[in-house]
């Protein structure tokens, strides 16, 4: 039995939340003081979270263009990339606190969604009406 609690649409909201964070975080925290490079990389991904998001095909996406399940692999790799990034340009302190702390977050998000329907199908389109097969 699998633990999924977050449907499609709820992980959209968290999405946006994420990449609002992912923007704003690295000013509040003046990540940029401790490291120019760590600060513009969570500009760049939170931009790119946006990006994704609205290309994905679920209700908070406009395009409908990526399937959801690409996106939660785009998720799963944005994870490993924070998880990287720290010791791949030696940052310490806040600035590994920080890539951590959103690579625990972005886990347990893809952890926690649905991939499929409970009778084991695929989800469908998001913009496709209900009743329609």
């Amino acid at each position: 039995m699998t633990f999924r609690i977050l449907t499609p649409t709820l992980h959209g909201v968290l999405d946006y939340v994420a990449a609002a964070g992912l923007i704003v975080l690295p000013f509040l925290l003046d990540l940029g003081a401790h490291s120019p490079l760590a600060a513009r990389l969570s500009v760049i991904a939170g931009i790119g979270l946006v990006a994704y998001s609205l290309a994905t095909d679920y209700a908070f996406g406009v395009f409908g263009l990526v399937p959801f399940r690409v996106h939660l692999m785009l998720d799963l790799a944005a994870a490993i990339a924070f998880v990287a990034a720290p010791f791949v340009f030696g940052w310490s302190g806040i600035v590994l606190g920080y890539y951590l702390f959103m690579a625990a977050g972005v886990l347990a998000v893809v952890g926690l969604s649905h991939r499929e329907e409970a009778d084991g199908r695929d989800l469908p389109a998001a913009r496709q009406p209900a009743g329609v097969d």
